[in-house]
């Protein structure tokens, strides 16, 4: 098959199957991107992000790259002097970019918590419900939302999106006021809490072997250089899911994390008459009055 052109980038080999469970092709992935791109760029605006390569499909060998030559990808950008004594981060700034990236295996991007004029401070905490072994996914939605109610109870707003894998994300904007290390404390804090009240629920500590029935609220995306699937992007598995903002509303009717995937996003969007995340990129919120009143709980 001849080579593709998709939103003025090139694509070779675009007949490639990259998921053999449902013989979707890179042009598939491709055309998928660019659907997408409007909705996904300013998720992915001077933030660093991390990406995972997938030149033999899902089922071969996987490279996940926070470093790399741009000039195989044009339109990335290097993000100079951000990691004292590390290779230039790397940024994704336009829909050819997010192509190019395509164009080279690209099949997940990850995104870090904070944007790059304040990399050191983050500007959004994630708390990424991971369920154990025996988890049905009705159990997997009701944590979603204790979550929030925890959080409510907090003064924070969050907002919610599939991982377009086996969970959910549950993500709080933040002022990019306070270090990593802070954030990352309360987020292990806010989870210990909900296993102490609900320990037949929610487990705090990682590995497979603790979480069996239970789901492990992962905070440790909250760490620095730590990187979370971006909203919108495919998965690097069978089926190709995808990490789809969803309002809280829907949540009840949720099937999966993986409920969308690059093959039915498309037809979601199309329909979509309003933004679910409409206010997260404008609120602004600080953890003070949180970290008082988790303390005294």
């Amino acid at each position: 098959m001849a080579d593709a052109m998709v939103g003025g980038v090139r694509i070779t080999h675009p007949e490639r199957v990259i998921d053999a469970s449902t013989g979707l092709t890179k042009l598939d992935l491709a055309r998928y991107y660019e659907s997408v791109a409007e909705r996904m760029l300013p998720h992915l605006k001077s933030r660093p992000v991390a990406l995972v390569r997938a030149p033999t499909g899902v089922d071969g060998e996987l490279f996940f790259q926070k470093h790399a030559d741009v000039r195989t990808m044009p339109g990335v950008r290097q993000l100079e002097g951000l990691w004292e004594d590390h290779a230039p981060l790397l940024e994704i700034p336009t829909a050819k970019a997010l192509l190019a990236a395509a164009q080279m295996n690209v099949v997940e991007i990850h995104t870090w918590n904070s944007v790059r004029r304040k990399i050191d401070r983050p500007d959004r905490m994630i708390f990424d419900l991971d369920p154990g072994e025996g988890v049905k996914w009705p159990k997997l939605r009701e944590a979603a939302g204790l979550t929030r109610a925890l959080l409510d109870e907090l003064g924070l707003a969050s907002w919610l999106k599939t991982s377009g894998g086996k969970g959910l994300h549950v993500v709080v904007p933040l002022s990019p006021r306070l270090d990593y290390d802070t954030v990352k404390d309360f987020s292990q804090a806010v989870v210990q809490h909900l296993a102490k009240t609900l320990p037949q629920r929610f487990v705090a500590r990682s590995g497979a072997a603790h979480r069996v029935g239970r789901i492990f609220v992962d905070y440790l995306r909250n760490g620095f250089n730590a990187t979370t699937a971006a909203a919108f992007s495919a998965r690097a598995r069978p089926g190709l899911g995808v990490s789809m903002p969803v309002t809280w509303d829907e949540l009840p009717e949720l099937t999966g994390g993986a409920q969308w995937t690059i093959a039915n996003a498309p037809d979601r969007l199309s329909l979509q008459q309003s933004d679910p995340w409409a206010g997260y990129r404008t609120c602004r919120q600080t953890l003070a009055k949180a970290m008082k009143l988790l303390a005294a709980e």
